[in-house]
C-alpha cells in the first residue's frame, strides 16, 4: 500500500509526520486547482454546462 510508504520515508516523530503528511496533501490539492484542473478543462473542452431535455 502506498500510506505505509509515505508514512515510513516522512522523517521525526509521529506528530512531525502527521502535520507532514497533512501539507503534503494540501499541496497536492493546492497544485491540482492551480494547474491541473484548469489545463483539463481547456484542453478537453469541457466548458459548456448546459443540460439537454432528453425528448
Amino acid at each position: 500500500m502506498i500510506f505505509p510508504a509515505v508514512w515510513n520515508v516522512l522523517p521525526g516523530p509521529a506528530w512531525l509526520r502527521v502535520i507532514l503528511l497533512i501539507a503534503l496533501i494540501l499541496a497536492i490539492v493546492a497544485a491540482l486547482f492551480h494547474w491541473v484542473y484548469p489545463w483539463f478543462s481547456v484542453t478537453f473542452d469541457i466548458q459548456d454546462q448546459n443540460v439537454e431535455a432528453v425528448p
